[in-house]
């Protein structure tokens, strides 16, 4: 399964918060069982997005309790875009069947 990871710091944080959330990611690694595609920071230096792929949600579960601390963060189940245009159509010929 793909999913498309994002966050964003949370307004709060001071200086020692962001100190120590970049301590802990520089210690971080990522499972074993998660292929990180894309890897990206926000130009604003506020957050940032990763595509990644596992077939294991608790290991992405397991990166978010870890960062959850400093960030707000959302992980949203994607399909590639050919695969949804498909799925709407057979969805909507299936509607249009129901009389």
């Amino acid at each position: 399964m793909k999913y498309v990871i994002s966050w964003l710091a949370k307004p709060s944080l001071g200086e020692a918060e962001i100190a120590r959330s970049l301590q802990v990611f520089g210690k971080w690694t990522p499972s074993e069982t998660v292929t990180f595609e894309q890897f990206l920071g926000r130009a604003d230096a506020r957050g940032g997005f990763a595509v990644v792929t596992t077939d294991d949600v608790n290991a992405v579960v397991r990166d978010m309790a870890i960062f959850g601390t400093w960030f707000d963060m959302d992980v949203v189940p994607v399909v590639e875009v050919g695969d949804l245009a498909a799925i709407s159509g057979e969805a909507l010929a299936f509607i249009a069947s129901v009389g």
